[in-house]
């Protein structure tokens, strides 16, 4: 039991963390599933990531709702920034 609890604790910090080469990076993809408040997990481009209270989110144009292009910036593999672009940003 006590692995079990471990290696669900272990997985769940390792959603929408990139690979070390990639630990401070952005992308643009398209949000698909946010919670109705600002913490929880959030779904963009098919990538699951939990925002905290410290992430900052930017809707300079236009709300984060679902469908919208976003750019998500992490630092240090945390998601520290999510901000509402352009839909031309995710048809690259």
């Amino acid at each position: 039991m006590k692995r079990l609890i471990t290696l669900l604790f272990l997985s769940s910090g390792i959603l929408w963390v990139p690979s070390n080469s990639q630990a401070d990076d952005d992308f643009y993809g398209i949000l698909e599933k946010r919670p109705e408040g600002k913490v929880g997990t959030w779904v963009i481009g098919g990538r699951e990531g939990q925002v905290t209270e410290k992430t900052k989110l930017e809707e300079d144009d236009g709300p984060l709702v679902a469908g919208v292009c976003v750019e998500v910036d992490y630092e240090g593999g945390l998601v520290e920034d999510i901000e509402s672009e352009e839909p031309n940003q995710c048809r690259k």
